[in-house]
Formats: C-alpha cells, structure tokens, sequence
C-alpha cells in the first residue's frame, strides 16, 4: 500500500534507498516533500495524477518515465483543502538529453484537453530562439499528424505549424521568441520557459507571466540546462531553490528538480551520470555519444567546459571565487544569544544611492563568535526600476529585516534612527563607512554622539581582510541569526584575485545582486581589533563579619 501515490512512493524509494544515484539536491528534496505531504491541509488527488499520465500514453511514441511521473504529480495532483496548487512554479534542471522537452510536450498536450477540466486555458512556449521555442511545439505536433492519429485529431484540433488549439476547449498552444515586445495581453494558463540558462534579465518572463492568473491553477514551467550566464535568472531560481530546500521559505511554490553531479571528480566514473541526467540508463544512444564526448574532454578544453555545463550540471569555476560556500552562509544561521546585549560594537553603513538600498549593522564578539546584527532600507522605487528578487524581498519583509522607505529618499534620518535605537541595548563605539557617504552622515551622527570612522575600500583594505573573512565562514564562527537577506548579500559577491595577489570583493551583478549588507559588514571589520569580547563578571565576595 503507498503512502502517497504508487508515482510519488517510487521515485522517493528511488532516490532513498540508493538505487538510482543522485545528487544532494534531490535527497534534500525528498526530505522536503514529505515534510509538505505529511502536513494536514495537503491533499493528494490520486485520479488527477492518473489522468495526467494516461491520458496522452496512447498517442506519445514514449512512456514516461519513473521521475516523469513523479513530477507529473506534483504538477497536477498536490493541492491544498482550499484547492489552490500546493506548487504552480516548476524547476527543471537536467543533463541534456534527459527529455526534458519531450516531458513538457507530454503534458502541453494534457492541458489542452478536457480531461484537464480548464477551458481556455493557454499554453505558451518561450525560448530565445525560435528553433529552441518550436521544439516542443513540433512534438505535440508531430503526434497530431501521425497517419496513425491524424484523421481522428482532425477532429478534435486545429492544428498549423504556428498554433494547436482544442476544438472543445479552445485551449491553445503556440510557441514564442524573445520579442517580448509585442506579447502583451496574453491570457495564458501556463508559461513554459525553455534554456532559462540563456536568459540575463527578466524582460521576457515578465511581460509573459504578466497574463498568468485569468485562469485557473496558473502554472510557470522552467526547463533548461545550466548554462554559463552567470548573475541571470537560473541563478536566481537556483537560489531560491537551495532556500526553498532547506526550508528558509516555507511559503514558496517553486517545485525545485535539480539533477547534478555534486563534485568535478565525479564526471570520471560514468556510473555518477545520472545524477545529472535520471533517464540515462534507458537511452543507449545517449550513453554512446555521451561517452565519446567523454573521450574528448582532456584534448579539448571548451568541450570540457560545455560537458561540465550541459551534461553534468556543474559548470566549471571561473576566476569568480565565491565569498562563502551556501552550507557555509546557511550556517550562519545560529541563534543570537541574549548575553551579548551590553557588548561593545562597531557599527558599519553601506549605500551606494539613495533610491536604491541601504544596509547597517553592529559586530559584535562573544565566546570567540561574531556577531553581526544588521538592518536594511530600501527605496520603494528600487524593484520596480531593477530585477530585484521579489521573494527574497517578501521574506525580508516578513521577518523585519528590510525596512521599505515611502519619502523622497533614504535618508540620514532613516539610518541615524537605527543606531539611536539600538544604541539602547548595545555599547557603540564606532560607526564605520567610506568617506562618500560620510559627507552626508557624518555631522548628523556626531551631533548624536556617534563617532564616525572613515574607512577605506577597495583591494588592498579587501586583501587585508579576506583571511578573516574566510576564517570567520570555514570555522562558522560568524553568525547572522535567521537572516536569509544577509545570506543574500554574501552570496551575491565574488573575490575577484589580482595579479599580485590582492584581493577585491565585487558584485556578481550591478543591479540584481544586491550586496549592501555585506559592504556595511566588511566596513564594521575594518575595526574587529578594536572590539572586546563581553566578559561574564565575577559576583563580588563580600566578607561577613
């Protein structure tokens, strides 16, 4: 007897007891799916997950395979007691040739039907290609027009090479370029992006997910290989992704499915490549051509590269150091101990505009740990001129880690304010910043009795601090509390290594990646020297005569 659904039961059993390799990506998201399945408002509707599959068996030239279904369950069977979807935003990251396209034509055809119960409900297929766009397009097509089916499609569909369309629900299918321009006004169901790796900003998806949610059970697929594109969208979904995993955003309904291999060294036994591609036991075509690019990978080193990014799934590091591992911020999640209230701290101010983002916080050290309490401003204004992360946004929000400014701009006010406040539990000692945004800050905090330190940016202060930087992350030692935007931060900057041997931190991505948080930090360290651990005072021994 399952505990869910023969489907979800087998793929978990899978992936559990080790009989398909994977990566850590999927055991963590079995782990998560059964923490969301077992909660009491999820319910499982078994004969919806049925239909998805056995509906459109009998005109595919292909069964779906174990992780095929599995996905298909949650896409169409997984909902709330409200009815709502409990996941309406699909991640696919595979290998190339895991059929990834052929799994979406599979259920584009399903959603057309009347057998998925929506009329009108619309189905756009987006690429930055045309070719890449018409790929699923032309399968559903291709099923359409087979002599073996066609007479009796005829009937049920209108069928071109530029649009599909149900005759009883007038549901459509139709594919899309990156002309994003002209696409407004769409009614879609569902959105289907196709190589999301390709994509650098956000003009495309948000001009077609604009239509979403005129029907019912809207629904945003992502489909795609990694890629080389880094700071663009699939980085993004990645993150969120790793969030969503480790339960950081319990109320997200992204539906993560991430193939890969977890190490470089790994791509040397073929038995590992399924980790990055679930269907690569069944395609003996795809094992012969896959090892022969294998072979090629010593002699030619762009090959290495595209096999890294296309097959495995781990593209190769570039001279773009990250900061911190993601278990290394993740484990900056440490509870702040009320102790350390009374501490000495030095404060640190970070902003570039004054439309845009502001972050301060104190350092604060305590039983050989780091303590960095910080707060973020953000100008109304600055998601809708920038591709912000809107979810990371929300999460900040809710937990009161992100302040959003309605006046004019962010002002000193807005900043002095924080430090008044928390002036109150904290002995400050400085508050560090660089010398531009001093000249606007520097007299109105010491008129409040603040001393202000101006520090110095830039590689050789970055070379200087990089050691304790690393120190601080490889030994946990600094903690950030339950702060997901702080982890943000980190994670959007990059050690950039010079040629002798300096160090800079600098932005993944001028707009996206925002790393305010992180600049107030490293300007707090300049001054760690100067900071004292709180020392527990002895109880005086009173004589008594």
């Amino acid at each position: 007897m399952s505990k869910y659904h023969p489907y979800i039961d087998e793929y978990m059993r899978m992936v559990e007891e080790n009989e398909i390799r994977s990566c850590k990506e999927q055991k963590q998201l079995m782990k998560f799916l059964r923490w969301k399945l077992d909660q009491p408002n999820v319910i499982i509707d078994a004969e919806a997950i049925e239909r998805s599959v056995n509906i459109p068996a009998p005109y595919f030239p292909y069964k779906l395979f174990a992780w095929q279904k599995f996905c298909n369950a949650f896409i169409f069977g997984v909902r709330y007691d409200d009815g709502s979807l409990v996941f309406d935003r699909y991640l696919y990251l595979l290998g190339r040739g895991a059929g990834k396209n052929g799994f979406i034509s599979y259920n584009s055809f399903y959603m057309t039907t009347g057998h998925h119960g929506i009329d009108n409900y619309d189905i756009d297929i987006v690429a930055t290609s045309e070719d890449q766009a018409k790929t699923s397009f032309e399968d559903v097509y291709n099923v359409l027009t087979t002599k073996k089916f066609e007479e009796k499609m005829k009937k049920i569909f209108k069928i071109s090479k530029q649009l599909i369309q149900h005759n009883g629900t007038k549901s459509k299918l139709e594919y899309n370029t990156s002309n994003a321009r002209t696409k407004d006004g769409k009614r879609s169901g569902a959105i289907i992006f196709d190589e999301i790796h390709e994509y650098d900003d956000y003009s495309n998806i948000k001009v077609f997910t604009s239509g979403l949610g005129k029907k019912p059970d809207p629904r945003t697929f992502f489909i795609t290989t990694d890629g080389n594109v880094r700071g663009g969208v699939l980085d993004d979904l990645k993150e969120e992704a790793r969030m969503v995993l480790n339960k950081e955003m319990p109320d997200s309904t992204l539906f993560p499915f991430i193939c890969k291999i977890d190490d470089e060294e790994e791509v040397h036994d073929e038995k590992n490549w399924e980790k990055a591609n679930p269907s690569y036991r069944y395609f003996p075509t795809l094992q012969k051509q896959m090892k022969n690019e294998y072979r090629l990978l010593k002699k030619n080193n762009a090959m290495r590269f595209e096999f890294m990014a296309k097959r495995m799934n781990l593209p190769m590091e570039d001279t773009r150091n990250e900061v911190a591992t993601y278990q290394d911020r993740l484990a900056t999640d440490q509870p702040i101990p009320e102790e350390i209230e009374g501490s000495e701290a030095i404060g640190g101010v970070d902003f570039a505009q004054v439309r845009d983002f502001c972050s301060v916080g104190l350092l604060v050290k305590y039983k050989g740990k780091r303590y960095w309490l910080h707060h973020t401003f953000m100008h109304h204004t600055a998601p809708k001129t920038q591709d912000i992360n809107p979810d990371i946004i929300a999460l900040a929000r809710e937990k009161e880690l992100l302040t959003v400014v309605y006046d004019e701009s962010i002002t000193a006010d807005h900043v002095l304010g924080w430090f008044v406040k928390i002036a109150k539990k904290y002995r400050i000692k400085k508050v560090c910043m660089d010398l531009y945004r001093s000249r606007i800050l520097k007299e109105p905090f010491a008129d409040a009795g603040f001393e202000v330190e101006i520090v110095r940016r830039g590689p050789q202060t970055h070379a200087i601090l990089s050691p304790l930087v690393d120190e601080m992350f490889i030994n946990n030692s600094i903690v950030f509390g339950d702060d997901p935007l702080m982890r943000w931060f980190v994670g959007n900057v990059y050690k950039d290594e010079k040629a002798n041997g300096n160090i800079e931190y600098k932005k993944i991505d001028p707009e996206k990646r925002k790393t305010d948080g992180f600049f107030a930090f490293l300007h707090a360290l300049n001054l760690d020297d100067e900071l004292k651990e709180k020392k527990k005072l002895k109880p005086l021994k009173v004589r008594v005569f």
